[in-house]
């Protein structure tokens, strides 16, 4: 059931809503108004400051919203439980949520529109110690980016255009939820779509409609899953599948077959780096005699916080600093590191709520299947054997590509190490 607001949005987004508190000051003026302003304040804001997810948590006595805006939770207001308990029906009645039921999970969803452009809102329910909380999910379209965007290297984005070029084959990408997969893919899609050539997807569910594309949503309930989808899908002549994800082993046969007939396919995979993307095939029961032949590159990505344009500082890196930027970067070439690297540090101002981050960029390591390393899957050598054998071959992990955008002035080095937890 989709449903759609368009007045109060379209009102609400011409306000001045650039930071998290010209949001709040929004949100405190619409307080008391009628619960349809409320709601679409939330959903203004929101949307106006790029958040990935609006959260309504209700406590003993009060409710608390909150915003992840870069990855990170941000608090924004207390809402009385009497006013959450209206919002919360306007949000379930919008999301196509039974109203009635509060004692069991419930996903839904609606569509905005602002500026013209249709949002997609996904809405999950759960029920808790003091209410239902809800999550927002806000799939914003223009979040997409063109692969020249993604923040690549140079020599990786010409590698990535030039695999996603290629008439078959598989390329995969992985990394924990949120990492930007599925941004990632559809970079690819948009850079390769043009009418001579059909495009497939399925997914769970869809994220972003994208023009000229045919896109399926999986529906287990009616007993389409992806291995039955993506059986149909074959058979409708495609040059290029995306498959959301490979989550069992019927589903990562048929894309490995599909591969290796001819088809391109794009996919992911939960693994910890490119090398485990092997591995974790095999386990799911793939011959590596198949996958061997099938992969064309696997990818690993996490995303990391970029300083502030505006009010980052940048000072002379430290010794302990400097050492430390040479170690991880030991052996990468054309790697040039002066010890009077200035390197950048969060400060913090209104424009990025005070944190010294606006906005995220991707960290990346990508696994090309070249012969060696097609000859070591198809021995069914180790992660550790993979990893080794790309690295010689000039892979530069993704933790070093964090380091290199430090000594950029992209980022900084804590945040480096948070996402890579190395």
């Amino acid at each position: 059931m989709n449903q759609e607001i368009a007045g109060g949005i379209e009102i609400l987004a011409g306000k001045t809503i650039s930071s998290v508190s010209s949001f709040k000051k929004v949100l405190d003026e619409t307080l008391g108004h009628p619960v349809t302003e409320i709601v679409n304040a939330l959903l203004a804001g929101a949307i106006n400051l790029y958040a990935s997810d609006l959260h309504l948590e209700p406590q003993k006595e009060e409710t608390k919203i909150r915003i992840r805006l870069d990855g990170v939770l941000e608090d924004l207001i207390i809402l009385p439980n009497d006013i959450y308990e209206t919002v919360l029906s306007r949000f379930k009645l919008l999301s196509g949520i039974k109203i009635n039921v509060s004692d069991k999970p419930q996903d839904g969803r609606f569509s905005v529109v602002l500026d013209k452009t249709p949002i997609e809102i996904r809405a999950s329910t759960l029920p808790t110690e003091y209410g239902e909380t809800i999550v927002l999910r806000i799939l914003n379209p223009k979040s997409l980016i063109s692969i020249e965007e993604l923040g690549l290297r140079k020599e990786l984005l010409n590698i990535f255009k030039k695999e996603v070029k290629k008439p078959y084959g598989m390329i995969i990408v992985t990394g924990p939820t949120g990492s930007g997969k599925t941004t990632t893919l559809y970079s690819f899609l948009k850079s390769i779509q043009r009418p001579e050539i059909k495009i497939i997807t399925i997914e769970d569910p869809i994220e972003y409609h994208l023009p000229g594309i045919s896109q399926t949503q999986v529906n287990p309930g009616q007993n389409y899953d992806f291995a039955t989808g993506l059986k149909a899908i074959v058979r409708q002549d495609p040059d290029v599948i995306l498959v959301g994800e490979i989550r069992d082993s019927e589903t990562a046969d048929i894309a490995i077959q599909a591969a290796l007939t001819g088809h391109l396919v794009f996919t992911t995979l939960h693994t910890n780096d490119a090398a485990g993307t092997v591995s974790r095939l095999v386990t799911l029961g793939a011959k590596p005699s198949n996958v061997g032949p099938a992969l064309n590159m696997a990818v690993a990505q996490r995303l990391v916080r970029k300083v502030c344009k505006k009010c980052a500082v940048f000072t002379k890196i430290s010794a302990k600093d400097l050492e430390k930027i040479k170690k991880e970067l030991r052996g990468v070439k054309n790697i040039k590191i002066a010890s009077s690297l200035r390197i950048a540090a969060a400060k913090g101002c209104s424009y990025c709520n005070h944190t010294g981050y606006r906005g995220r960029i991707g960290i990346f390591e990508a696994l090309l299947a070249t012969d060696k390393i097609e000859k070591l899957i198809l021995t069914n050598q180790s992660i550790a054997d993979l990893r080794k054998e790309a690295i010689e071959e000039g892979m530069i992990t993704a933790r070093q590509d964090g380091f290199i955008k430090v000594i950029e002035g992209v980022t900084t080095i804590e945040e480096i190490e948070k996402v890579t937890g190395e």
